[in-house]
């Protein structure tokens, strides 16, 4: 037997000896979880004296050998763990507010026992629910009496939730973020909605301002024609009274959506406030925005806006000016588009004025 094998307890290692058990146990006591490193003994020989070579063959004889731990790297199981989903509130009464779907279910309603609390009177006590199934989020109305919309449409069975996904409930609107980068598709989002009116999806007042601002620059440096439409929508105040504020919202949303298919890039669609738009058209004279304008006026009258098999007549105003050398800033340029928009008003609404 070897010294080591009757070495006493207690009794010192001598300077030099390797204790090979002992680093294996250690090495598998600190490999991190999930690394692929799983400990395996296996009995190894090891000679402590060199083995003598006779005739092209190692002789073993007479050595001591002893028993070593070898930490082998197995291939790590492929377990496909499910990729961080989260909901930001980008329209109500806590916007930017980020919620992490880390549960298996996710309830969102009015009582205080919900995951998430909408604290609306059109939104129901348990209104809609979230489902995290084998890594994939599914949501589902729970029987709410303002009902539940994703990406518009009312939902009337569970349905699979892609990343982007626009969830209404109420008077709030949430969007899914799903992925391996959610972090950074949150904060994205969070920019979004410094320019992005969470109901239409079009520009906010904000966006729009600023863009105003940089074309009147442009316009005077180079002189060139720019033209501003602001309109709204006639009577919106009784389609609210006469059929809710969720189909008042139903009805900003569709016409944000009609008009932003139709709009230039290097035009500026945007919502001015309430039911008030705006429409910045660059490089455009008076005459090419009064024709802008009557076809979006055409547009609204012919279209059918329906929210819950209802069809909610709907017509819009717009006041046109055009940029003149005297025009000092935003606030005079779109004072002299107003002041046509009132005049649309009181001549009868569902027509188009300007200075011509």
């Amino acid at each position: 037997m070897s010294d080591k094998n009757n070495r006493k307890p207690g009794v010192s290692r001598p300077q030099g000896e390797r204790d090979d058990r002992g680093f294996g146990e250690e090495l598998f006591r600190q490999a991190p979880r999930g690394s692929g490193l799983f400990s395996v003994r296996q009995p190894i020989l090891q000679p402590q004296q060199p083995p003598s070579r006779s005739g092209g063959v190692f002789d073993v004889s007479g050595t001591d050998c002893v028993e070593t731990t070898r930490v082998t790297k197995l291939a790590p199981a492929k377990i496909e763990a499910p990729a961080e989903a989260c909901l930001v509130q980008i329209y109500g009464p806590e916007i930017g507010k980020r919620y992490a779907l880390d549960t298996p279910t996710f309830t969102i309603g009015r009582d205080i026992s919900n995951s998430i609390v909408v604290d609306l009177d059109n939104v129901s006590r348990r209104h809609c629910a979230l489902s995290n199934r084998g890594g994939k989020i599914y949501v589902s109305d729970l029987g709410s009496t303002n009902g539940t919309f994703l990406n518009g449409e009312e939902l009337l069975e569970e349905r699979l939730l892609s990343t982007g996904d626009l969830i209404k409930i109420g008077g709030a609107i949430f969007k899914f973020l799903y992925g391996g980068n959610v972090e950074a598709l949150y904060y994205e989002e969070i920019y979004q909605m410094t320019i992005i009116d969470g109901l239409t999806q079009v520009n906010n007042k904000r966006y729009f301002l600023e863009f105003l601002e940089r074309e009147m620059s442009r316009c005077r440096r180079y002189e060139r024609d720019l033209s501003l439409l602001m309109f709204d929508i006639d009577h919106f105040k009784r389609v609210n009274d006469t059929y809710g504020h969720l189909a008042g919202d139903a009805v900003l949303r569709e016409l944000g959506a009609l008009f932003k298919t139709r709009v230039r890039r290097e035009e500026c669609f945007a919502r001015y406030g309430g039911e008030e738009f705006a429409l910045v058209l660059p490089e455009t004279g008076l005459k090419a925005a009064r024709q802008c304008g009557e076809r979006f006026c055409s547009l609204v009258a012919e279209h059918e806006f329906i929210f819950e098999d209802t069809v909610i007549p709907t017509t819009i105003s717009i006041g046109v000016a055009a940029m003149l050398p005297d025009t000092a800033d935003t606030a005079q340029f779109i004072k002299l588009a107003d002041d046509q928009l009132y005049r649309a008003k009181h001549e009868g609404r569902n027509r188009v004025c300007g200075p011509w």
